[in-house]
């Protein structure tokens, strides 16, 4: 028996980002009283989503891997606490602006650097004015507290995104995100959907999944703004959801896993066993032909 605590944590963010940063801080240290073992922030939590509008200004909020304060901060709570933090941040890397993620041990080591892979361009949503497309391909992480798999928000609609990670040996998958409403159109309300998408990845993969998202209204520059739907949950190795957030709420959310038990469960299924690579080539083409 391998028992691993996971959480997933949901909150608000504005301008003032050594409040946000405490916040969060404040949901790792309930997480952790609540006996997590791997805690989940949201996707960019250090200040609102900025990239609802196109503004020059906003790549200051970017600074680089190395030397970099807020991953620091965040190495120094992992090793107090004793959890694992898959940390979002802006990153700068000399010329380029990334979208990534710093993976942190439970001792405070920082385990390296994952890139957001796919980059989305939409109304309120325009992440390829700041960000170019991840170059370090889909990784996973040997943790104190399992081996872990992470995307980013829009990572989290591909299907071929876990699936590599399943297949590198992840345990667990993890997605921090921001989405909310649509600002062109207002009846939109993706977040059954993006809930469902998750979900399918976690039964096709056998294997559990944690999702982060933020709450509240963020007004853009121009008029615009982004109500984000919480609706963070934590699902199964069956897609099942076992913990769920509401839409408003700051929140953490637990759930426990047997690591082991859904190892056997994935290999009973035989999923992986039963594979045809052989016949997936058009998979690597973009219009669906074969190489």
């Amino acid at each position: 028996m391998r028992n691993v605590t996971v959480a997933a944590t949901q909150m608000a963010c504005d301008w003032d980002r050594a409040g946000n940063i405490a916040r969060a801080e404040r949901l790792v240290r309930d997480a952790k009283g609540r006996g997590a073992h791997i805690v989940l922030i949201q996707e960019l939590f250090e200040a609102p989503y900025f990239c609802q509008d196109q503004y020059h200004p906003y790549f200051d909020l970017a600074a680089p891997f190395a030397g970099n304060p807020l991953i620091a901060h965040f190495a120094a709570l992992a090793a107090e606490l004793g959890v694992v933090l898959p940390l979002s941040y802006f990153e700068r890397a000399g010329q380029s602006y990334f979208n990534s993620l710093a993976v942190i041990d439970a001792d405070g080591r920082v385990l390296g650097n994952y890139r957001k892979s796919h980059i989305p361009d939409g109304p309120g949503y325009t992440e390829k004015f700041y960000f170019s497309p991840g170059d370090t391909g889909f990784r996973v992480w040997d943790t104190r507290a399992g081996r872990i798999g992470v995307g980013i928000c829009w990572d989290q609609w591909f299907p071929e995104c876990a699936r590599a990670m399943a297949l590198a040996g992840a345990e667990i998958l993890f997605y921090p995100t921001a989405i909310g409403s649509e600002p062109h159109d207002s009846t939109l309300d993706s977040s059954g959907h993006w809930q469902r998408v998750m979900q399918g990845h976690a039964g096709a993969n056998l294997m559990p999944l944690v999702a982060s998202n933020r709450i509240g209204t963020e007004a853009g520059r121009n008029g615009t703004s982004i109500t984000f739907y919480g609706s963070s949950f934590i699902a199964d190795p069956t897609g099942a959801k076992v913990a769920e957030a509401g839409r408003g709420e700051e929140t953490v959310l637990t759930a426990t896993f047997d690591l082991d038990a859904v190892a056997h469960q994935r290999r009973s299924w035989g999923v992986f066993r039963d594979r045809r690579p052989d016949l997936y080539r058009s998979l690597l083409t973009l219009d669906g032909g074969v190489p």
